[in-house]
């Protein structure tokens, strides 16, 4: 959470302020508009447009409130006014769609501490999981891109995996 003094220069049009808050609040707002969005290039203009809007209302943000809850809101109005425009320039046949509710801010913290112990991970397994996660790669698949035996792709994995089970185990108990 910003601390009071760098809300203030924040509402004062700070622009070091705002770059802070940038940095602090990037990852949560992406993940905000991604969920909203579903496409990279659209969640990251969303997380622009997010901060472009937030800067010019600065001036209106009560400091002594919580900060996140107010980016995120103007993060999922500005994902909504994308998804619309895409959707008005999309020439294809016309589909109903639902309409996805944005996550809500417990969903959103989750997601959060999840990325936060990810990027804590010592780097081999971290990488190991990135592979067989995002990459979607088997096992065999990662031994191969990174270079090392299954064997200690499969270990890496498990220490990774027993690692992030300790450090995440409050949101278990959280959801309980």
């Amino acid at each position: 959470m910003p601390d009071q003094q760098t809300l203030r220069r924040f509402v004062a049009g700070d622009e070091r302020a705002v770059r802070a808050l940038y940095r602090e609040y990037e990852g949560p707002v992406f993940t905000v508009a991604m969920s909203a969005l579903g496409e990279r290039s659209l969640a990251e203009e969303a997380v622009q447009e997010t901060f472009v809007k937030a800067w010019r209302a600065a001036s209106r943000f009560d400091p002594s409130r919580s900060f996140g809850p107010w980016l995120y809101a103007i993060a999922r109005r500005v994902a909504v006014d994308i998804h619309r425009r895409e959707r008005r320039h999309d020439s294809g046949p016309l589909d109903v769609e639902v309409a996805a509710l944005p996550p809500s801010f417990e969903e959103l913290w989750e997601a959060w501490q999840v990325r936060i112990a990810i990027d804590a991970l010592p780097d081999e397994e971290r990488s190991v999981l990135e592979a067989t996660y995002f990459h979607e790669q088997t096992h065999q698949e990662t031994a191969e891109t990174l270079g090392v035996p299954v064997g200690t792709v499969k270990s890496r994995s498990h220490r990774a995996h027993r690692r992030l089970a300790g450090w995440l185990g409050h949101i278990r108990e959280a959801s309980a």
